[in-house]
């Protein structure tokens, strides 16, 4: 009876570390789709906008709401929610536009999502301006609030 039990535990390891040699168990290679590379890898929040969105005319919106401390005592950790009242919501990103890669976040959403919540925390190495685009209709929805990082927690 010890002896079964010896062998399938040696089978299903021996299965496991073939699967695991075999890359199946990395879990970014089962679940990860398309991620824009690209955008992320940008020096130029610009340039990241136009990686993810495309040609899209962005436009300046009252549908896209910023949450964000006016003041972040620490910059490792600075949390930003962004809602919007958008019908057909396909996609939102959060830019940090002084920091080294300024395309920080995404969110691609399900065909045909009318309205849109979307809550992050994010690393901020300055001062800077904070901006949320909501891609809905064709077109990217922007708003922005200057986010002012105080270092030390020192609130000045």
């Amino acid at each position: 009876m010890k002896r079964r039990i010896l062998l399938k535990g040696t089978a299903a390891s021996a299965s496991l570390v073939a699967a695991a040699a075999a890359g199946l168990l990395i879990p970014f290679r089962l679940l990860a789709g398309d991620w824009p590379q690209t955008a992320f890898e940008s020096d130029d929040a610009g340039d990241a906008i136009k990686d993810y969105f495309g040609d899209a005319a962005v436009v300046d919106s009252d549908q896209v709401v910023i949450k964000a401390p006016l003041q972040a005592e620490n910059g490792a950790v600075v949390p930003i929610k962004v809602t919007t009242t958008l019908a057909n919501v396909e996609s939102m990103a959060i830019i940090v536009e002084k920091n080294p890669m300024p395309f920080v976040a995404s969110l691609d959403m399900l065909s045909g999502a009318s309205g849109a919540i979307f809550s992050t925390r994010v690393k901020m190495g300055q001062t800077s301006p904070v901006t949320c685009l909501v891609k809905a209709g064709g077109k990217v929805h922007r708003a922005s609030q200057v986010v002012k990082v105080t270092v030390g927690g020192c609130g000045g």
